[in-house]
């Protein structure tokens, strides 16, 4: 196995430095959100809970502001970067980009409409109002976003089996090899 070189940029044959960044530590943020939302469901009202569960927020709007770079540098990679294997791989991306998006923009929109404050980091985003919630603003979120987090975690769950799976069959490429930076 080729050790990987530090190359910014993407090539045909695979991602570049920037690009593995943001797709293992997107890959490990989603994993503390799941494991948030498995101990929310889980653990309730256990210290460990109440530790996890208090990650949730900001790190989702950290995962936001991520896709949405990782989305620009995708867009300035393109025609560079390694070809998609088929147009099932192409849509089953475009369906874990939409679900980054929205699931976090759902919960923002929940946050806002609740009237209370949200201090990501310190930093005042919303600052909280008096008076009645926003309903509809909080109805899309309280019905979709656990449903599609977990649709997300399913997508991911392919996404993974995908990649042993191309990696076993002889005939197709070792995807993984693309963004390990190993080729």
């Amino acid at each position: 196995m080729k050790r990987a070189s530090f190359q910014l940029h993407d090539t045909p044959a695979r991602y570049g430095t920037a690009s593995r960044l943001f797709h293992w530590g997107m890959a490990l943020i989603l994993a503390w959100q799941f494991a948030t939302a498995l101990a929310h469901l889980l653990l309730e009202d256990t210290a460990i809970e109440g530790f996890l569960w208090a990650t949730h927020r900001t790190v989702g709007l950290l995962l936001i502001l991520l896709v949405i770079a990782r989305g620009l540098w995708s867009l300035h990679n393109r025609g560079h970067r390694p070809a998609s294997l088929s147009p099932m791989a192409t849509l089953g991306h475009l369906a874990l980009y939409a679900l980054m998006v929205i699931v976090p923009l759902l919960a923002l929109l929940r946050q806002y409409g609740s009237g209370r404050a949200f201090e990501p980091f310190g930093l005042t985003l919303m600052p909280g109002f008096d008076g009645p919630r926003i309903d509809w603003l909080m109805a899309p979120a309280n019905l979709l976003h656990s449903w599609l987090g977990w649709l997300l975690l399913a997508l991911i769950v392919g996404h993974v089996a995908m990649v042993f799976i191309h990696r076993r069959r002889p005939q197709d490429e070792d995807v993984l090899a693309r963004m390990l930076g190993d080729r």
